[in-house]
């Protein structure tokens, strides 16, 4: 058995002896019940410069064999999102770059894959409405023409700009009518981006989300769903029960993720999560349960995952990439635990400590004596007295 260090917040350390991961095994066919992506996020090459404001210097073997990591336990992908650092270290290039190659990667197995598709190329931050909608459809058609579906994210930009729900419901109509087929629409909350505050036209969400609706119902064949990540589960279901026929809930709430999906016994909510990344195995059996009509077996695989979700995505919640990249490299997915910008150091050690213990109970730790090496050796590089458990390396 292999034990892990954990460190509070005062200082002092404990003892966890790991347990095993949980027993799960890779679908044998598709995904049928529900449709799920696991948001991925970027592996940085390790002896790259990847310091605040740096350009993303990308570990593109490592990255693109995540993807094959979460198309093997039958998830689809959605990249390019704010998972893979987008606006807080992923440059434009390495953005394009990205979708190119995942586009390729997913062609060569039939693995699902959409893209995000957003404004952040526009080198100013204010600019007019038509500007918005020229610069929305220059990556939307970029990642049609690779072959991806798309995510039409949230825009830093239209928020900025626009007066008022008429100027959302203007450029989505504008940018849909040039859309060459359904899109995800993306409604992400200021606790992911406070630049989004008031996006719809509101901050009141009841009031945004009739905006949402009226979009949807206008240009329904253009829309395939909308993933939604305001960390409401109820404002999620308010919606979800409004939605055009044909239109989908896909949930972004990397809070209540187990409802959601599971559904009210009418209705339920697709997923599209950062989460997922990093509990692969687990989330793609628990889907597979409630294929084989378990879903206590669904339940019994995904609702531990929910406290280790919580404490990734804690405030400032904008930050749960790091946990996301830290779990990858625990479960020996990258070779350090790096990110693009530095941003790795954007968690304590008691945080990331907490991360090991939930990360333990949920099941999701891949290789529990490798998970406790390298944790074990992090803390003993920072300075905390780790005892001679097992080799540090």
């Amino acid at each position: 058995m292999s034990t892990a260090v954990l460190l509070d917040t005062d200082g002092r350390t404990r003892l966890l002896p790991l347990g095993e991961p949980a027993a799960v095994r890779r679908p044998a066919a598709p995904l049928r019940s529900r449709t799920a992506y696991a948001a991925a996020h970027v592996v940085p090459r390790v002896s790259g410069e990847n310091v605040p404001g740096a350009p993303a210097d990308v570990d593109w073997d490592a990255t693109l064999a995540y993807r094959h990591h979460l198309w093997s336990w039958g998830l689809g992908v959605a990249d390019a999102m704010d998972t893979a650092q987008r606006n807080m270290g992923l440059d434009t290039a390495a953005t394009r770059e990205l979708v190119r190659r995942s586009a390729a990667e997913a062609r060569s197995v039939g693995g699902a894959l959409v893209v995000g598709v957003n404004t952040d190329h526009l080198a100013d931050d204010v600019v007019p409405l038509a500007q918005v909608v020229d610069a929305y459809v220059e990556q939307l058609h970029a990642a049609e023409d690779c072959g991806a579906g798309v995510v039409l994210m949230a825009s830093r930009h239209l928020a900025r700009v626009a007066e008022g729900p008429a100027d959302y419901e203007r450029v989505y109509a504008e940018v849909l009518a040039r859309a060459g087929g359904p899109v995800l629409l993306h409604w992400l909350g200021e606790a992911f981006d406070p630049q989004l505050r008031g996006y719809f036209g509101s901050a009141d969400t009841r009031t945004a989300a009739d905006v949402v609706v009226r979009v949807l119902e206008r240009h329904a064949d253009r829309v395939r769903g909308i993933k939604m990540s305001l960390l409401d589960a109820d404002a999620e279901v308010a919606l979800r029960r409004r939605l055009p026929d044909g239109v989908h809930l896909f949930t972004g709430d990397d809070f209540h993720y187990v409802d959601l999906i599971a559904g009210d016994g009418e209705r339920f909510s697709h997923a599209l999560l950062g989460a997922f990344a990093a509990i692969a195995p687990v989330a793609g059996a628990a889907i597979a349960a409630l294929d084989a009509g378990d879903p206590a077996g669904y339940r019994r695989l995904l609702g531990p995952t929910e406290a280790l979700s919580r404490q990734v995505f804690a405030a400032p919640t904008a930050y749960y990439k790091t946990g996301i990249a830290f779990l990858s490299w625990l479960n020996g997915h990258q070779p350090a635990f790096a990110m693009v910008g530095g941003l790795h150091g954007a968690r304590s050690l008691p945080h990331l400590s907490e991360v090991v213990r939930l990360a333990d109970a949920a099941g999701v730790l891949e290789d529990p004596e490798l998970a406790a090496r390298r944790w074990n050796g992090l803390l003993a590089l920072a300075g905390v007295a780790v005892p001679a458990l097992e080799p540090v390396a």
